[in-house]
């Protein structure tokens, strides 16, 4: 197995501004049924975080290197991408 066969984790969040959270909440469904749906997806949970207004707790696997960089390609070419365009956000990215 080369280093770029090991599965990718993403763990982090999103914190998005109280008047862009509507918009937010509208697109998540979209986003998140299009990222299960991709091959090489294992998981991808996106959840709002009762103890911070505004941030969404964001934890992903994919299966390897490529998979994780075919997933980062897509979404830059969403409405997600569009919707949360200067959201901050903070992830750490790991391999096996």
């Amino acid at each position: 197995m080369t280093k770029n066969d090991g599965k990718v984790y993403l763990q982090g969040h999103i914190t998005v501004p109280l008047d862009r959270l509507d918009e937010v909440r509208q697109a998540l469904p979209t986003h998140i049924a299009l990222t299960r749906a991709e091959e090489g997806c294992i998981a991808f949970e996106v959840s709002e975080d009762d103890a911070h207004p505004g941030r969404f707790n964001v934890s992903e696997v994919f299966s390897n290197q490529a998979a994780f960089d075919a997933h980062q390609d897509r979404t830059r070419n969403s409405d997600w991408f569009r919707i949360t365009q200067g959201i901050s956000r903070e992830y750490s990215v790991t391999s096996d």
